[in-house]
């Protein structure tokens, strides 16, 4: 309901104003689309606050307080990575900590011990190199401790998975696949 439209019944009852005069009337319209006007203000204001709600301004703010800005693209994706990061604490030298803060990158990872010192960061549900693999690279070392050797696990199609998806040239000449994007098909698997 319009601010003016609740200013009205709010002064119906007294019985003391002509509501249909263009003085009276004029003056509620005015006060009613500055309300609605300072309504509409405050609801982004209240969305743009929180990081669970934000959409726009909101997380782009809290992304600069980061020396690194999570590489999601989608505003969910960058709200969940940049809660990720605000999640990071003196105790989040675990593995599950550290899975848990990884997401900070902006992207599904995982991170499971090698061994001694050793750690695998993989991307679960991406084929191949991920976007900005460079600025990721870049996130996930500021993210995981400075003594861990770090290793990198991207998944290429295996011939033995070619050989199940595609049983003659000719399905894979059709779609017009490159190498790149052959390598890279998760979609047939």
């Amino acid at each position: 309901m319009r601010h003016a439209d609740c200013l009205r019944e709010l002064l119906r009852p007294l019985g003391v104003y002509d509501l249909t005069a263009p003085f009276n009337g004029g003056e509620l319209e005015a006060q009613g689309e500055t309300l609605d006007g300072v309504m509409a203000w405050l609801e982004e204001i209240q969305r743009e606050s929180v990081l669970t709600a934000a959409e726009d301004w909101g997380l782009e703010n809290v992304a600069r307080l980061f020396t690194r800005r999570p590489v999601a693209s989608h505003p969910r994706r960058l709200a969940e990575a940049l809660a990720a990061l605000l999640r990071i604490g003196g105790d989040s030298f675990t593995l599950s900590a550290i899975n848990d803060t990884v997401s900070g990158c902006g992207i599904p990872a995982v991170v499971k011990e090698l061994g001694r010192g050793r750690v695998a960061v993989s991307f679960p549900g991406v084929a191949g190199e991920p976007e900005s693999f460079e600025e990721l690279k870049r996130i996930i070392e500021d993210i995981l401790p400075a003594h861990l050797g770090i290793e990198y696990l991207l998944w290429y199609l295996t011939w033995t998975e070619l050989e199940g998806c595609f049983h003659s040239f000719r399905e894979i000449e059709e779609p017009g696949f490159t190498w790149r994007t052959l390598e890279t098909c998760v979609e047939y698997l």
